[in-house]
């Protein structure tokens, strides 16, 4: 119990439960608007539900989507609890909930039928539904895969992908949505069906970009005979680390050392204008990097240790994939 209030008292739980709610939120408009009105079932557990939703009102008992979506999302969460981690489980948990009443909330506040009084298509066309549905979901996803949640649903279904079969995140969102938009067959057109497909094919292609944008860093070499004062300011001002490594010029033959680190695109800069401002010669290369495994993230390790202020961590188990 006492670990669980320092948990809740930490700026790392608030910040990441803020940015679960905004991302769930991208998810639940993005079914709402797009998915619901033109009944395109993209391979989403809310695609699913919408199935479900409307064989259950033929058969006389109708059932609401963010009900179904409510339901599976229960089933599937159990599964990301035991074979994923306790934290996936733990946050999805949060997310997989509060969606369906999200949707709810759109349904009452701004229902789409005042959009479309005729009923039909959103933006009027079901290709335009789609493109609109696959960007505001791959957003969400990315912005939630990034702190190790997810949507809940397929996503849960891609991240078992993802770990046993070490596909990537895009690839396992495909393979799980290919066997949902299947069922759509039960309501839709063949036409429609496919365009289900295409949807789900060019979602998984969006969510390893958008991933690879969020994670984006900077690897960042320099050569200088002032290399001390370059590593004192990326450890101590910029609070990062950084490697050192013997070189010898291949024009020059001159011995020198080489500065490399990993930085974010803004601390890139500042160090950028750090050697501008000193006046420091230096032969200075930079690439993108999208994935850092391990402890990139924790920054001031040792100066908290030492002043005895570490915050209490908000990670029930070690995270099941790599800390960005």
């Amino acid at each position: 119990m006492a670990n669980v209030l320092k948990v809740l008292g930490t700026w790392k739980f608030w910040k990441e439960l803020l940015i679960m709610t905004v991302g769930i939120s991208f998810g639940a408009a993005a079914v709402y608007y797009f998915l619901m009105p033109s009944k395109l079932i993209i391979g989403s557990i809310s695609g699913l539900a919408i199935v479900l939703s409307e064989v259950t009102g033929m058969i006389g008992f109708p059932i609401k989507v963010s009900t179904l979506i409510l339901i599976i999302n229960a089933i599937l969460l159990l599964m990301a609890w035991f074979l994923i981690g306790h934290e996936f489980g733990l946050k999805t948990v949060y997310t997989a909930l509060i969606l369906g009443p999200i949707i709810d909330i759109f349904e009452k506040v701004l229902p789409y039928e005042k959009i479309i009084p005729g009923g039909g298509s959103v933006m009027g066309d079901p290709w335009f539904d789609l493109i609109c549905f696959v960007l505001m979901l791959s957003i969400s996803q990315a912005i939630l895969f990034r702190i190790n949640a997810s949507t809940g649903g397929l996503d849960i279904l891609a991240k078992i992908v993802n770990k046993y079969l070490h596909f990537d995140i895009g690839m396992s969102v495909t393979i799980a949505g290919a066997l949902i938009c299947c069922t759509a067959f039960a309501i839709n057109p063949f036409r429609m069906v496919v365009i289900g497909l295409i949807g789900t094919w060019i979602n998984g292609i969006a969510v390893d970009y958008f991933m690879a944008t969020l994670g984006r860093r900077k690897k960042v070499c320099v050569v200088s005979d002032e290399y001390e004062k370059i590593r004192q300011y990326i450890t101590k001002t910029l609070d990062r680390g950084c490697s050192l490594y013997k070189m010898e010029g291949g024009y020059s033959g001159k011995t020198n050392i080489e500065v490399v680190s990993i930085l974010t695109q803004d601390e890139y800069a500042k160090l950028f204008n750090f050697l501008k401002e000193e006046d420091i010669q230096a032969f200075i290369t930079a690439g993108n990097v999208s994935e850092v495994y391990g402890n990139w993230n924790q920054k001031s390790r040792l100066a908290q240790r030492e002043k005895g202020k570490t915050e209490p961590s908000t990670d029930i188990t070690p995270p099941t994939t790599p800390a960005q």
